[in-house]
């Protein structure tokens, strides 16, 4: 069995491990029986994109580890990650007759994890599940820290649990298979980390930013940030993992950024959006006097050398409504994460009044810094 490069223990009270390598679909059979050695059945939860790609090797090395296997498929799309989704899919692991002992396997990105997960951590009051992230995002971010949820009409991962995985498996080679959309919203994860956590790896982004190319050229540099990404999100998830106070620093961005999501009506892509939140709220930092002045400018152009614009063409009154649903409002307040240098941030509470105007300065800033940086480059060319 070939060893994964990276090996990181997450400590929480159910504590689990990520594994980071080449080669470990194949291996999956023998890793879930190695942390449920009592399950007799798996049941592979996927989406239209992925199962095709993967889902075979998956359910062979499942079968040969004498799991009884099958498969639950839905249409791919965060249009799908819905209650009536999730319903189907609790169905699903009764009509398998899945038990208490039994394992359910997340095999895809973001909107499977979430959805597999909240079906594991409710079907039967919860049974363990395994994270198989095939995205950069859900490697980086999603499939680590056990928030599960689906998406009600009102905003975005409104009904959910935390429930952790028995084991992350993230197998790079899956990331070939993803289009440079696809590839770059999970970049915009791994800048979120950089500029809330760490300057160095900021740094580092900008010398070589990561890229498919990058990954296909250079393995060991591609597991070498993804195990990275996975360290910052473990300091962060073992200290509080129920998001009461400092986990709330990984939603850089996201206040802003989900509101622009469901503007948008999901057709702009997650890590887009969060670039946007993120350049938002750093730029109305600088004028509000709190965020050193060439952090905006900095982190606009790494988003954008990783592939992600900051043009939106959604109405502030929108975006407002939406990030209104934010689940870090309490009350006539929201806890907004400000940057203060690269590496850093902190949790500013901040009236809804003051929110309204923060989206509206950022969103404005956002948009020059974008006509900035395209301007610039054409006239380079």
């Amino acid at each position: 069995m070939t060893a994964p490069a990276y090996s990181i223990d997450i400590n929480t009270p159910q504590p689990y491990r990520v594994l980071v390598g080449t080669f470990l679909l194949e291996q999956i059979g023998e890793l879930t029986r190695g942390v449920c050695e009592s399950a007799s059945r798996a049941l592979i939860i996927s989406d239209s994109n992925v199962a095709p790609l993967y889902a075979a090797p998956v359910s062979e090395s499942l079968k040969s580890a004498g799991f009884a296997t099958s498969i639950a498929t839905f249409e791919a799309g965060e249009n799908q990650k819905n209650m009536r989704t999730y319903g189907e899919l609790l169905d699903r692991c009764a009509d398998e007759q899945l038990t208490r002992s039994d394992v359910i396997i997340a095999l895809g990105g973001g909107v499977v994890g979430d959805m597999a997960g909240f079906v594991a951590a409710t079907y039967m009051r919860g049974i363990p599940f395994i994270q198989v992230p095939t995205t950069l995002l859900a490697m980086v971010d999603s499939s680590v820290g056990g928030k599960t949820a689906v998406d009600l009409e009102s905003g975005k991962n409104l009904a959910g649990a935390f429930w952790q995985p028995r084991l992350v498996v993230a197998d790079i080679g899956c990331l070939g298979t993803l289009s440079d959309e696809q590839f770059a919203d999970g970049c915009g994860e791994v800048i979120k980390h950089a500029m809330i956590a760490d300057a160095d790896l900021f740094d580092e982004l900008e010398r070589t930013p990561l890229t498919l190319e990058l990954v296909k050229t250079d393995l060991a540099r591609a597991a070498w940030l993804i195990a990275r990404n996975i360290d910052i999100k473990r300091a962060v998830v073992v200290e509080d993992e129920r998001e009461s106070g400092l986990r709330k620093l990984l939603n850089f961005g996201h206040t802003i950024g989900h509101g622009v999501e469901a503007a948008a009506n999901y057709a702009l892509g997650h890590g887009t959006c969060v670039g946007i939140g993120m350049v938002a709220i750093a730029s109305a930092s600088v004028t509000a006097g709190v965020c050193d002045e060439g952090v905006p400018e900095r982190l606009a152009r790494l988003l954008h050398a990783h592939g992600l614009e900051l043009a939106c063409d959604a109405a502030d009154d929108d975006v407002y409504e939406s990030a209104l649903h934010d689940k870090k409002r309490a009350g006539d307040h929201i806890d907004l994460v400000v940057p203060r240098v690269i590496g850093a941030a902190s949790l500013a509470p901040t009236p809804l009044d003051e929110f309204r105007r923060i989206l509206e300065v950022g969103l404005a800033c956002a948009k020059a810094l974008s006509e900035e940086i395209t301007q610039a480059e054409e006239a380079s060319c």
